[in-house]
């Protein structure tokens, strides 16, 4: 399946998408694509819906992002060793794990803001996993089974921060809409091959990202595993897991993003994102004039 969330930002109802591409409206069977309606059994009940029988919405509904309630957004830096040897650095031999903060979580073509001060923002087209129950001291043998499905992530990043402010990542990791999510997310039974899936980015309809999760140093089982035995994993929450070679940082010389930019990114079964880049101080004179700002 292919689960949505539509509507206005902050008041997203649940969705799916049908076999023939339409969006279809499931708040008459579920409350959101979150917490308990993410766990196996809950799956299974809305797989046996006929899918005809319900509400058939505009094509130009917004899209906001494909999971709800997530109170954890775990980020893997450094998990593709393509991206790892474009910048300079050496293959971890753990996973390097950080947070973004959940805060940051838009829909998949919603605006993206530049920040306040910002110089360095970067791109990164990421494979993210949306877990279906809780999850502590998993073993990687049975890790997908804690898995609801995927979905793309945007790992938006302000470098200076990220890099030049401190020991930590967080701090360029989680400023507002540096986590776009969605268009789907997609249940595993619709991923032939997790380990063979490619990735991609486009800035300005120019390719920036080529991958394949073929070339992950971990795989997702391991992560979440990893992850579980250093916290709780709950319904909802998002482990993204890093990003294949050709972010802006890595480019010599290096670029970053402008205002007017738009990105394109895109996985192989798990549709496309499409954002635009704004200046913050251009959104929010738009937030005070009451305009549209995606």
């Amino acid at each position: 399946m292919k689960l949505v969330r539509h509507g206005a930002a902050g008041d997203e109802k649940p969705g799916l998408i049908d076999g023939a591409g339409g969006l279809r409206d499931l708040s008459g069977v579920m409350r959101d694509v979150a917490g308990p309606a993410l766990s196996r059994e809950s799956l299974e009940r809305l797989r046996l819906i006929d899918t005809e029988s319900l509400p058939l919405l505009p094509a130009d509904t917004r899209l906001g992002p494909c999971v709800g309630g997530t109170r954890n957004f775990v980020a893997i830096g450094l998990n593709f060793a393509d991206h790892a040897a474009e910048t300079g650095a050496a293959i971890p031999s753990e996973p390097i794990v950080f947070n973004k903060a959940p805060s940051c979580i838009v829909g998949a073509n919603d605006t993206v803001i530049i920040p306040k001060g910002s110089a360095r923002t970067d791109w990164e087209v990421e494979l993210a996993v949306v877990i279906g129950r809780h999850a502590s001291y998993v073993h990687a043998n049975a890790a997908l089974d804690y898995v609801a499905g995927l979905c793309i992530c945007n790992d938006v990043s302000e470098r200076e921060w990220q890099m030049e402010r401190g020991p930590t990542w967080t701090k360029g990791k989680g400023c507002p809409t540096f986590g776009p999510l969605g268009p789907w997310l997609v249940t595993l039974d619709e991923i032939p091959d997790i380990k063979a899936l490619g990735m991609s980015l486009d800035l300005n309809g120019q390719r920036m990202q080529t991958g394949s999760t073929a070339t992950m140093i971990f795989g997702v089982a391991q992560l979440v595993a990893y992850v579980s035995h250093f916290m709780m994993l709950e319904p909802g929450d998002v482990i993204t897991t890093g990003t294949p070679p050709g972010v802006g940082l890595g480019m010599k010389p290096p670029r970053y993003l402008k205002a007017g930019d738009e990105m394109v990114l895109r996985i192989d079964g798990l549709g496309e994102q499409r954002q635009r880049v704004v200046a913050f101080d251009d959104w929010t004179a738009k937030v005070s004039a009451g305009e549209p700002t995606n």
